[in-house]
């Protein structure tokens, strides 16, 4: 066997040795990725299906993580600078046609079908269902709730956001001085406060508790005391509330 068939052998099993750490090493940390909670708990329906939507670009970048990072440190050990060769120049290569074409069609490839899974998501996510409406009023330091159909018909507006389980909630954020943001991590949805311009998001929750609110936008110096409270509660529970803010006047 020639000297030049020689290298070509060693490095086909050099090449096969990468594949290997990369298959493994994705099959390890995969399993260990997706155990991590990464997030609060679930308490609305769209955070579960944002949630799948983390773990699924999770599953594909694990892997192109692990084939980037191990082909740049085979190449730093392969062809690395021996003593004595620092005035030397790199042997002539040629492209590899092949190669090019699926490292440039493959990730196309994925991006368009992620893109599209994401897409296909946020779609689903702001499909509009009978729904009640909030309106929230951000502003230096706070958060304020109005219910426009009230006991009575009559709105009302009130420190404490409630909202019951299983059916649509629109909130329609609104900014009385700067920018701030409308995040109830629990939900898994957020959306800027801007003066003069009415944003929306809407969430169905689901799950019965008390989740922070936050504002995620650096709108001064008491921004990190900008925090509020959403309790989640069973429907009828809810109408109790309401009826009662027509007793205290809220």
């Amino acid at each position: 066997m020639s000297a030049e068939s020689r290298r070509e052998s060693g490095g086909r099993q050099d090449y096969l040795r990468v594949a290997v750490v990369i298959v493994l090493a994705s099959l390890v940390t995969i399993p260990i990725a997706l155990l991590i909670h990464w997030f609060p708990t679930q308490a609305s329906v769209e955070s579960r299906k944002i949630d799948t939507l983390y773990d699924v670009l999770l599953i594909f970048s694990v892997p192109m993580f692990w084939l980037v990072a191990t082909t740049v440190l085979f190449s730093v050990w392969r062809w690395r600078m021996r003593p004595g060769e620092e005035e030397l120049d790199g042997p002539p290569i040629h492209g590899n046609t092949r190669l090019e074409v699926v490292w440039t069609a493959f990730p196309a490839v994925m991006m368009v079908g992620l893109c599209t899974y994401a897409f296909v998501t946020l779609h689903s996510i702001e499909k509009t269902h009978r729904h009640m409406t909030v309106e929230v009023m951000a502003q230096q330091f706070a958060f304020r709730y109005t219910y426009p159909d009230g006991p009575g018909g009559k709105p009302f507006s009130t420190n404490d956001l409630y909202v019951p389980t299983g059916e649509q909630v629109e909130f329609k954020v609104h900014a009385k001085d700067v920018l701030h943001d409308f995040w109830v991590p629990a939900f898994r949805l957020k959306t800027d406060a801007v003066p003069g311009i009415t944003t929306a998001i809407k969430v169905t929750p689901s799950r019965v508790g008390t989740y922070a609110v936050v504002c995620a936008e650096l709108c001064g110096l008491g921004h990190a005391l900008m925090r509020s409270t959403v309790h989640v509660v069973p429907p009828e529970q809810f109408k109790t509330w309401l009826a009662k803010q027509k007793t205290t006047g809220a």
